[in-house]
């Protein structure tokens, strides 16, 4: 009852919830100054669209935000950066492939194995791709993996996802490391 009459606490969600999109909408203008300022050159259909901030309320229970930059998605092919917040839990950074995109660039993701294990990223080993959550069941941090083990996983695999998970305590530099980790998936896609 005490929360049905307490409207601050919904307010003070929105206020995050606020906060959390111009921290992504900012994180999207990086992304792109990073992209049209080295000369790397992607798959020019991922650009066909704008970037978008996606906003829910259920993914397991809790609120959500996802910006997807750049970003590609059809039935049969899929290539996206995606960044999420995730209430409760973390921000994310994925680098998302299937289809055409996964046959052209899984060379690429396998010869950066010791860059990605170095620096805290997880393999998706799950059946559903569009899972997010870091649970032993759908990631796998590249640590626990042999580089022979992570090219099998890659090469049987239907897509590649591969994400590191910034915890929500590092709220105030949130920001700061997904830049880092959005430049290293660019140079695995592009080198």
């Amino acid at each position: 009852m005490s929360l049905i009459t307490n409207s601050e606490w919904i307010l003070t969600k929105n206020q995050i919830l606020a906060k959390t999109k111009n921290l992504l909408a900012n994180l999207q203008l990086e992304q792109s100054h990073i992209i049209h300022s080295t000369g790397i050159k992607l798959p020019t259909e991922v650009f066909e669209t704008t970037p978008k901030i996606s906003k829910g309320e259920n993914y397991q229970g809790l609120p959500y935000l996802i910006l997807d930059y750049p970003r590609f998605f059809n039935k049969e092919n899929i290539f996206a950066i995606r960044t999420m917040f995730w209430w409760g839990n973390f921000f994310s950074i994925t680098l998302h492939l299937s289809g055409k995109y996964k046959i052209e660039l899984e060379h690429k993701v396998m010869n950066a194995f010791l860059l990605l294990k170095e620096t805290g990223f997880h393999f998706c080993h799950n059946a559903d791709q569009w899972d997010h959550h870091f649970e032993s069941n759908n990631y796998k941090p590249l640590q626990e993996l042999s580089k022979a083990d992570f090219e099998t996983l890659v090469k049987k695999s239907s897509f590649i996802k591969i994400a590191h998970k910034i915890p929500l305590q590092q709220w105030n530099e949130a920001e700061k490391i997904l830049e880092e980790n959005f430049k290293k998936l660019i140079e695995i896609v592009t080198d």
